[in-house]
C-alpha cells in the first residue's frame, strides 16, 4: 500500500517530535547531565528525580512510536506534558516560551499521529463547515 503525502508528513512530524524529545529531554536526564538536575531544581523538583522522569519519557516515547500502542503513548505523553506545563506555571516561567511549550509539543505529537493514522482521522475528522 502506497503512503500518501499526508502520511509522510505525519511521519516527518513524528520523527521530529521523537528526535527533539530524545535530544533535549531524555538524553540529558538519563546521561546525568548537570543541566537536567539544574533545570529540575529551578522548577522546584528535589534532587534525584531527573533520571526517573527521563525513564518515564522514554517509555512514553517508545509506546508512541509503536503503531499498535501509539494512541496510548500519545495519551500518556499528554499527561506528562500537562505536568510539565503545571510545573512551569508554578515556577512563574514566561508564558509563550516556557508555559505553553508543552502545548506546542503536544500539537506536533498529535498532529503527526493524526496525519499518519487513518483510524484516528476517522475518529476526529476535520470537516469544512458549509
Amino acid at each position: 500500500m502506497k503512503a500518501t503525502p499526508m502520511v509522510w508528513t505525519g511521519r516527518v512530524l513524528t520523527g521530529l517530535f521523537a528526535l527533539f524529545i530524545l535530544g533535549a529531554s531524555v538524553f540529558p536526564k538519563l546521561s546525568g547531565m548537570p543541566v537536567a538536575e539544574e533545570t529540575m531544581a529551578q522548577l522546584g523538583w528535589p534532587h534525584g528525580y531527573a533520571f526517573a522522569i527521563g525513564l518515564i519519557e522514554l517509555g512514553c516515547l517508545i509506546l508512541y512510536l509503536i503503531p499498535r500502542t501509539s494512541v496510548l503513548g500519545a495519551g500518556l505523553f499528554m499527561g506528562l506534558l500537562g505536568g510539565a506545563m503545571a510545573a512551569q506555571i508554578r515556577a512563574g516561567a514566561p508564558l509563550f516560551s516556557h508555559q505553553l511549550f508543552s502545548l506546542y509539543l503536544g500539537l506536533v505529537m498529535w498532529g503527526g499521529l493524526w496525519l499518519r493514522d487513518a483510524s484516528l482521522r476517522a475518529l476526529f475528522p476535520f470537516r469544512r463547515v458549509a
